[in-house]
């Protein structure tokens, strides 16, 4: 009689603390790796890179290329809505979009040399 009183009832999750602990070190792993990655130190000697002038972000700037789309923008006020901002951006950024690859093959139709054209001759879409 006294054999049984201490035993415990088997439980009907076997391996769940298992697979829990498990699930939880490899979370905390993934964070710690991914954390660790976003820091590396640059070289040493590397200038810190000149902050954006816009204040907007603390991004860095970025760099001056040669500009490959001489023609100016379309004027946003002669657009409704998103296309308004979109162009209004264009404006803005066009260095950036100078950069950019347009995806809808333009540069293959319409000759265009990058996203800005599509910003030139209303061929963007928003």
């Amino acid at each position: 009689m006294g054999k049984h009183r201490n035993r415990v009832a088997p439980s009907k999750h076997k391996g769940y603390g298992t697979w829990l602990i498990g699930a939880l070190i490899g979370i905390v792993g993934t964070v710690f790796v991914v954390a660790w990655l976003g820091q590396s130190p640059a070289p040493v000697g590397t200038p810190d890179p000149p902050a954006v002038s816009s204040g907007l972000s603390s991004a860095p700037a970025v760099p001056a290329v040669a500009r490959r789309e001489t023609r100016p923008t379309l004027d946003p006020a002669r657009f409704v809505g998103k296309a308004t901002l979109a162009h209004q951006v264009a404006r803005e950024i066009p260095d950036v979009l100078d950069q950019l690859y347009c995806y809808c093959y333009c540069d293959k139709h319409l000759g265009h040399k990058s996203l800005l054209s599509c910003y030139t001759d209303g061929h963007a879409a928003t």
